[in-house]
This record gives C-alpha cells, sequence and structure tokens, in this order.
C-alpha cells in the first residue's frame, strides 16, 4: 500500500508552514529539524517530527531516519594564499566531501585570508551557528582568542590544527611537535652545511603562527648548543608568499654573503628555490616544510636538500575524530623527513 504523501496532489501536501503552525513553533526551527540542524531542543525536535508525520510530510520510514542520531556539522578553516600545501589540505577536504557517506559528518571547508585575525575570528563566530565542531588553522591572537572562548563556551567543539593558541589549553591540538621540528631543521643544516662556518637565515609565514614561531626557537636552540660557529642573520616573514620570499632569498644573499643554510619554517618554498637558481647558490643547504609537487621536484633537481612533511590525512583524521568523539589527542603527529633518494 502506498503512503499517503506520495499519491497526494501537489497542492495538497503538507508545507512546512503547516507543520510550524500545529506545532506551535517558528519556521525557522521546523527548518532546523527538517534540515538536521544543531539548535533545537530535543523535546521540541520530537514533536515536530511527530507532526511532519501525521500530517504525512514525512513517512514512516523517513520519520526513523530522523530519529537516529545526527551526523555531526564539522567546519574546516584554512588560511586562504597561494600556500601549495594548504591548497593540498584543501584538496583532501574536498574529496572527503564528494565521497562521505550519509553517516559521516557533515563537513564544509572555507578559506579565511591568511594572517588576518580579525578575519578568523568573524569566521569562528559565523560558522558555530552550523557547525558542531570547529577545526582551525589558528593565529595567536586576542581577537582570535575571545572569540575560540566565546564559541566554546556556546558548545561548539574547537581543535586547532597545525599551529595552536597556547594559552587555551582547553582546546585540543593536532599537529607536530613544533620546537623539535626545528631542532631537527637545524641539527641538519649543522651537520650538512659545505662549510665548517658561515651564516644561516630562517623565513617563516608569521611570527603569529605560533607553529613558526616554536620552529624558530627550536633551530635557534640547537644552534646555540652545538654549532656556535654558524651566525643566523635574523628572521624574514614572507607571509607564505613565493614573492615575498623570492625576494628575502636575493636580500640574504646580499646581506651574507657567507650563507651556508636556509630553513623556511612555513610553506611557499618555490621563490626561495627560484632565487637559489638564479643566484647559482644550490651550495647552499636548504630545508623547507610540505611534500608538494613544486617541493618535490626541487629536491629531485638538487636545489632543495630536505623536506619535512606531515600528511594531511593523518591530519584531517585526528582532528575529525577529535570533534566527532570528543577524543583527546593523546600526542604530537608523526613528521616525515624526505631527501632525494627516499621520496614516496
Amino acid at each position: 500500500m502506498r503512503d499517503k504523501s506520495e499519491t497526494a496532489p501537489a497542492s495538497a501536501r503538507p508545507l512546512l508552514t503547516d507543520i510550524a503552525e500545529r506545532a506551535g513553533v517558528s519556521l525557522a526551527t521546523v527548518d532546523r529539524v527538517v534540515n538536521r540542524r544543531k539548535g533545537v531542543k530535543e523535546r521540541t525536535r520530537q514533536r515536530v517530527l511527530e507532526i511532519a508525520r501525521e500530517l504525512g510530510y514525512l513517512t514512516e520510514t523517513q520519520g526513523g531516519f530522523y530519529e537516529a542520531e545526527r551526523p555531526r556539522n564539522i567546519v574546516v578553516l584554512l588560511p586562504s594564499g597561494s600556500n601549495p600545501y594548504l591548497r593540498l589540505l584543501g584538496d583532501q577536504l574536498r574529496e572527503r566531501v564528494e565521497r562521505s557517506a550519509p553517516d559521516d559528518p557533515f563537513l564544509r571547508c572555507y578559506f579565511i585570508e591568511s594572517f588576518n585575525a580579525q578575519a578568523l575570528a568573524e569566521a569562528l563566530r559565523r560558522n558555530a551557528g552550523w557547525a558542531d565542531g570547529i577545526a582551525f588553522f589558528a593565529i595567536e591572537h586576542p581577537l582570535v582568542r575571545e572569540a575560540a572562548v566565546e564559541v566554546l563556551a556556546a558548545g561548539t567543539r574547537l581543535v586547532t590544527i597545525v599551529s595552536d593558541l597556547g594559552s587555551l589549553p582547553e582546546i585540543p591540538h593536532v599537529g607536530l611537535d613544533n620546537r623539535a621540528v626545528g631542532r631537527t631543521a637545524g641539527l641538519l643544516i649543522g651537520r650538512l652545511a659545505k662549510q665548517p662556518s658561515g651564516s644561516v637565515a630562517l623565513v617563516a609565514g608569521s611570527r603569529h603562527y605560533r607553529a613558526h614561531s616554536e620552529r624558530e626557537a627550536g633551530f635557534l636552540s640547537i644552534l646555540e648548543e652545538l654549532f656556535p660557529h654558524l651566525r643566523v642573520v635574523g628572521m624574514r616573514e614572507g607571509h607564505d608568499d613565493a614573492g615575498e620570499n623570492y625576494r628575502h632569498t636575493l636580500g640574504l644573499f646580499d646581506q651574507a654573503p657567507d650563507l651556508v643554510g636556509i630553513y623556511n619554517v612555513g610553506g611557499s618554498s618555490g621563490g626561495i628555490t627560484r632565487a637559489m637558481r638564479e643566484r647559482d647558490r644550490l651550495e647552499v643547504v636548504f630545508i623547507g616544510h610540505g611534500l608538494t609537487p613544486d617541493t618535490r621536484r626541487a629536491v629531485v633537481e638538487g636545489a632543495m636538500d630536505v623536506i619535512f612533511d606531515q600528511d594531511p590525512d593523518a591530519l584531517v583524521d585526528r582532528a575529525l575524530r577529535c570533534l566527532s568523539e570528543q577524543a583527546p589527542v593523546a600526542r604530537p603527529l608523526k613528521f616525515d623527513i624526505y631527501f632525494r633518494e627516499n621520496l614516496p
């Protein structure tokens, strides 16, 4: 026997406004229930579903679907720009959306203006209305901290990825032990440098990314301990932009003719390798982050010596599990170290 709602003419079928009127709630509330969004009390949700079945808007089968636990709504906020690793991370998230199963979390990914604390704070507040959980690439800034505290207090779960908010330990973090990463980079440059003494330089996206400042601190600490003969010529902030990194590198070559090593703690290493090729300075040891097509090519061709990489799939898996299951983050992610000879 066919359900009455399947045989009724279109004009006779109930509308959301009919359900709202009968249930004594707003149209917006009915819309939230029908689209399985957050923000509705359980008693109200059950009342709306009951009326929807009585009026024939939902079949019994459909009603059973709504009785099941609602998949969580998850938002991922990433910095926009030309950083190839972050674009790769965004591609991975889009692929997950396309192949998601009905019981998987509803996943959305947005790119926010890089290094703009106000834009990130506004995005956190704006998406908290829909999202049960938000994973975001944090900027260490008072505006972002205040927004995170507000969103967390309102019941939306948060997790930082890649770079965290160190002053808010109640927000879990998924990423590397960045101080250890920086120390490893310093150790490799100290061991691989072609000259026993000389200058070394760091290029970062911004010190407002805690990940970058921690890598810098680790790098400086091991040079002081083990390689005092290497002189650090300072940190350049390239904002993960290939053009800025290119100009900074040219300036470094002019400032420090004895340059023996460069560590790019951020992204967009292509600008650095371009400057190295133009100045014929491929003897300079260069270490950067993110296994992407441009860094792979640079290592194969000898313009880059080492790539530090964190698997984007593992990063996303850990973040989604943390938000969906409220599972604690037990330890930092492992990172892979690639040379030309062991590229996957």
